[in-house]
C-alpha cells in the first residue's frame, strides 16, 4: 500500500496584479515543510505539480530545504481553475480591489456563487473547461498514482484540485466540496492512501509543519 501527500501551495500574492507568485511569508511555509519532510525521513517514488509558478515555487523552496532531487512530473489536470474567470462569468463589471475586509467577504461571495454556478453547469468560465472536464483531469493523476506507483508519492497543487479529490473519494455535493476548498490552508498536508485498485482518505488539510506556537502567524489560507 502507497501514500500519497497532496500539498497546497505555500500563500500566493492575493490582492497583487500577479496572484500566481508566493509570498515571502509562502516561501517561509513550503521551506517549512521541507524541512518537516526531512526530519521524518520521508521520501518519494515520485513527485507531481501543476503548471503554475506557485506549484513550481512551493516544490523548489521545500525541495531545497527537505535535500530532494526529483524532477517533478507536470500535470495541467492539477492546475487550479481561473478564480478571476469564475466570478466575471456571473459578475462581468468592475471589482473594487479586495484590500478592506468587506471587499474581501463580497469577493469570496462571488467566488462562491460562481463556483456553484459552474459546478451545475449554468455558467462558462472564459478559458476553463467544463467542470467534469476539470474533475477528470484530476482523476486521471489520481489514477496515474495509483496503476504506477506502490510506495509515497507528492503532489504539489491548489485548493480546488485537492478539495475535489477529496469530495470525488467520498462523494461529497458540489456545496461540501466548495466549504473544503474555503478551508484548505497553505501547505497543508492532505494523505490518502492507495492500492492498486483505490484511493482511501487518511487525513485533511494538516499543518504539522506549523505545530510549534512561534509559527502562529503563518496559518494562512490566500
Amino acid at each position: 500500500m502507497g501514500n500519497l501527500y497532496l500539498v497546497r501551495h505555500g500563500q500566493a500574492s492575493f490582492g497583487a496584479a500577479d496572484y500566481d507568485n508566493l509570498s515571502a511569508v509562502g516561501a517561509q511555509q513550503s521551506a517549512l515543510l521541507g524541512a518537516y519532510f526531512k526530519k521524518k525521513s520521508l521520501s518519494f517514488e515520485a513527485v507531481l505539480t501543476g503548471r503554475l509558478r506557485r506549484h513550481a515555487q512551493t516544490w523548489e523552496a521545500l525541495a531545497k530545504e527537505a535535500q530532494f532531487a526529483h524532477q517533478p512530473q507536470i500535470w495541467a489536470g492539477l492546475d487550479e481553475y481561473d478564480s478571476e474567470a469564475v466570478v466575471r462569468a456571473i459578475h462581468p463589471g468592475p471589482l473594487d480591489k479586495p484590500d478592506t475586509p468587506e471587499r474581501y467577504r463580497h469577493h469570496f461571495r462571488l467566488l462562491r456563487d460562481g463556483l456553484k454556478q459552474w459546478m451545475a453547469g449554468a455558467s462558462k468560465p472564459t478559458g476553463m473547461p467544463q467542470y467534469p472536464d476539470f474533475v477528470q483531469g484530476i482523476v486521471d493523476a489520481l489514477n496515474h498514482v495509483k496503476n504506477t506507483y506502490s510506495g509515497d508519492v507528492l503532489i504539489v497543487s491548489s485548493g480546488g484540485p485537492i478539495s475535489t479529490a477529496v469530495g470525488n473519494l467520498l462523494g461529497t455535493d458540489p456545496e461540501t466540496t466548495i466549504e473544503l476548498n474555503f478551508r484548505i490552508r497553505n501547505t497543508s498536508i492532505t494523505q490518502f492512501a492507495f492500492t492498486p485498485k483505490r484511493h482511501m482518505l487518511v487525513s485533511y488539510n494538516n499543518l504539522p509543519h506549523l505545530d510549534d506556537p512561534a509559527y502562529a502567524k503563518l496559518e494562512t489560507y490566500a
